[in-house]
This record gives structure tokens, C-alpha cells and sequence, in this order.
């Protein structure tokens, strides 16, 4: 009986091995590399045909994500103002501009 765990079935499971040791169709016991052996030969292989190209939406991305750093996340001088206005009581709010506001966000949400 086979089971399919996210989508890899027994076809697709590697043999099984003795320690770094496989078989042949023959009998004959063949040295597999580990994966930290592996790793090494990657590693100490160089490769200068590699290489990796960004999209131009990808670039444009970066940029805005630089400038975005740009801006502080928080306007602390608005805040402050707010803050003192709501400690003095002089604080208002103007419940038209607060429900046009609130309608923006509801229709940029849901459409």
C-alpha cells in the first residue's frame, strides 16, 4: 500500500541507503556523496555563467521600498498636537470629514 504525502509517492522517495553506500543493478556497492560533500564540491566549483536579473517591476519595488524608508513611520509632531489637544479638551472632531473618511476606507476595502 502506498501513501501520498503532499504529492510524493513511493516512485518518488529515493532508495534506500547504507550509509553513503548505494547499489547497482549489479550487486556492486557505489560511493554516493553526502550532501556535505556535496556542498563542498558546489561550493569550491566556480560558476561564472551564473548570474540573476531583476524584473522591472521588481526595481521599481526596491526603489519605492527605499523611499518608503525615507519617511518616518510615524508623523511624531502630529502626534504631539493630538495629543496635547486632547489632554487640554480643545481636541474636535468633525464628523462629516470622519464618515466621508470612514466611506473612502469601506469602498478602497470592499469595492
Amino acid at each position: 500500500m502506498s501513501v501520498d504525502i503532499n504529492g510524493i509517492n513511493s516512485g518518488q522517495i529515493n532508495p534506500q541507503r547504507n550509509g553513503n553506500r548505494a547499489e547497482q543493478s549489479n550487486g556492486k556497492a557505489v560511493s554516493t556523496p553526502t550532501p556535505q560533500e556535496q556542498a563542498k564540491v558546489a561550493a569550491s566549483t566556480p560558476n561564472a555563467s551564473e548570474n540573476v536579473s531583476l524584473s522591472s517591476r521588481a526595481k521599481g519595488l526596491k526603489q519605492t521600498e527605499q523611499r518608503l524608508k525615507e519617511y518616518p513611520e510615524v508623523d511624531d509632531t502630529k502626534v504631539d498636537a493630538i495629543r496635547t489637544a486632547l489632554q487640554n479638551g480643545s481636541f474636535k472632531v468633525d464628523a462629516q470629514k470622519l464618515a466621508q473618511k470612514m466611506l473612502e476606507n469601506d469602498n478602497s476595502i470592499f469595492g
